[in-house]
């Protein structure tokens, strides 16, 4: 990553001739400044699967491998949408998703050291009909494409449930609160010119109503190790991470809840201009029960697209669309919005 560098020229000479001078000189100064701002600001999108089985294990989002000052603080706020509609049933079990989950999460990064940093996550959830389904009734209509029996229930409802061998949840009137509030501990590993790498312990505790599906009921651990690389003299650079979850039982998923999870990503980041990055990231984690509905029992796959808008030294405006390449294993479509501040 691109670190600020200061411009030091010279002495130049007095008159319309020196003035000329100095404009170049200038010129390419406030370019470094905002080119400098825009890289300091390069992170994978965030992205939490908002499924209300896997969504509510400790799952960590993708973050950058690069950490904060020793003494600093960063702050983001991130905003989601996610439209629901799961329908299927196979033998025993028994699996219907209708509906909308809203998440918006405060995020706090602390520099503890030169090398150590506190990484804290405070989500607050929501379930409830929404408003989604007519305009993505709509899309589907529009490019003649397959909406699974959406169209066929009624709009803007909320209707989960799930019914299976040693677990059953019901959720059918909205319910909204505070989640599972998430701690971890990063440790740089590397810091070089191009590479930067670090490692880090997260926790999640079982802060949210497991019986309104705003947290899991269980205390989950996760381990993840992250990288960045930014070629020299290139717009592009790439971040990825993976990892493993050690999830504490939760009783919304019974016996047949796998408590050993992979999780892992990596996102293209394209420096657009000096202010705007478009970002292309693929995410995935493993399944969170022994089922065999895909929605539950299949390791799930997003994609994510969209883009960072560095609109001052300080703040950054981060906006994109979710979907769900592995069908059913993640909400539909999930709209994300985040919003940064690093001093």
């Amino acid at each position: 990553m691109m670190q600020r560098g200061r411009v030091e020229t010279g002495p130049v000479g007095g008159g319309q001739s020196g003035r000329r001078g100095r404009c170049p000189g200038l010129l390419a100064g406030l370019l470094l400044a905002v080119l400098a701002d825009a890289s300091a600001a390069v992170e994978p999108l965030y992205s939490k699967n908002l499924s209300p089985a896997a969504g509510l294990l400790g799952l960590p989002s993708p973050r950058a491998a690069a950490l904060s000052a020793a003494g600093s603080w960063q702050l983001a706020i991130h905003g989601s949408i996610g439209s629901h509609f799961v329908v299927d049933e196979n033998g025993a079990e028994l699996l219907r998703l209708d509906g909308e989950s809203q998440r918006l999460a405060l995020e706090l990064r602390h520099g503890l050291g030169e090398h150590w940093e506190l990484q804290l996550e405070l989500p607050w959830l929501a379930h409830n009909g929404g408003a989604l389904d007519s305009p993505i009734d709509g899309w589907h209509d529009l490019w003649g494409m397959s909406d699974g029996g959406r169209s066929e229930l009624p709009r803007d409802q909320l209707d989960f449930r799930y019914r299976g061998p040693g677990a059953e949840f019901t959720l059918r009137d909205s319910a909204a609160g505070a989640g599972d509030l998430m701690l971890a501990l990063n440790r740089a590993l590397w810091t070089g010119e191009t590479l930067r790498l670090s490692a880090a312990l997260g926790y999640k505790f079982a802060t949210g109503s497991e019986r309104e599906l705003l947290g899991s009921g269980g205390e989950d651990a996760h381990l993840a190790l992250r990288a960045g690389w930014t070629p020299r003299d290139s717009r592009f650079s790439w971040q990825g991470q993976a990892g493993y979850l050690r999830a504490g039982r939760s009783g919304l998923l019974g016996a047949g809840q796998r408590r050993e999870l992979w999780f892992a990503g990596v996102a293209l980041n394209w420096a657009a201009s000096g202010r705007l990055a478009l970002v292309g990231q693929i995410d995935a984690h493993g399944a969170p029960l022994d089922s065999a509905l895909p929605a539950l029992g299949g390791s799930s796959l997003r994609l994510s697209a969209g883009g960072r808008w560095q609109f001052s030294h300080r703040w950054a405006l981060e906006l994109s669309v979710v979907e769900d390449i592995r069908v059913e294993t993640a909400p539909d479509v999930i709209f994300q919005a985040s919003v940064r501040w690093r001093p």
